[in-house]
């Protein structure tokens, strides 16, 4: 990703997928984790799950196809925090600097990013990381309490920011495991793949079931196109 000085987002559109294309299953376990330089061509907006096509978001699709042994948000310098299945976005190129990262910290889980200053008329309203986690959390009713965190050294400054927000609004329990994912790129495939291994067989609920006879929309998890 090229360094920018200026941070010209390109839209961001959330979305409802139709009925049975994601299966509903909320696990407790959330995966943060850094964007990648490397992303989809596919021209318009995608979901974020798909746009990004580095190493660590192929290990995540190919250990996890059906999407459901964890929650995925990812981070990104242009678009700030958001869910990787309920964000859809363009094609970009950015690079998270110090200064933006200062930013991020500073503005806490409440800023909106891209901030009002970066945004070019007629793009849609920006969002906050509280806003984007409370919508994976039935808003605090079902917390995550075991959380990852997958980046460089300067993402992971980021997402511990926004982590301890999270614990003070009650998106993460206070006795959730956290673990952090950094080092060579063979190493951090390897380790993300072992924790997506230790969820829970991926098995559709009885809850789930109901919804997807009476047609009502998925909303945690997203299986790879």
């Amino acid at each position: 990703m090229s360094s920018t000085a200026r941070i010209r987002p390109p839209t961001l559109q959330r979305l409802r997928l139709a009925p049975l294309t994601r299966s509903r299953r909320h696990t407790g376990r959330l995966i943060v984790l850094a964007c990648s330089e490397s992303k989809s061509s596919e021209l318009g907006r995608i979901p974020a799950y798909q746009r990004y096509d580095g190493p660590l978001w192929r290990t995540l699709r190919a250990a996890d196809p059906e999407g459901c042994k964890a929650t995925v948000m990812f981070l990104s310098a242009r678009f700030g925090l958001g869910s990787a299945c309920d964000c859809n976005i363009q094609h970009y190129d950015a690079r998270l600097t110090v200064q933006l990262a200062d930013r991020m910290i500073a503005g806490g889980v409440t800023a909106t990013w891209p901030g009002r200053e970066s945004r070019r008329e007629g793009m849609p309203r920006s969002s906050h990381a509280a806003y984007e986690i409370a919508s994976l959390t039935d808003y605090g009713e079902r917390p995550f309490h075991d959380v990852v965190l997958v980046g460089g050294a300067l993402y992971l400054k980021v997402m511990r920011t926004l982590v301890e927000g999270f614990r003070d609004l009650g998106h993460i329990t206070h006795a959730a495991r956290i673990g952090e994912i950094n080092g060579s790129i063979g190493v951090m495939r390897q380790m993300l793949r072992s924790w997506l291994d230790q969820a829970s067989e991926c098995k559709p609920t009885n809850d789930v079931a109901k919804e997807a006879a009476d047609g009502v929309p998925s909303a945690e998890c997203c299986p790879s196109a």
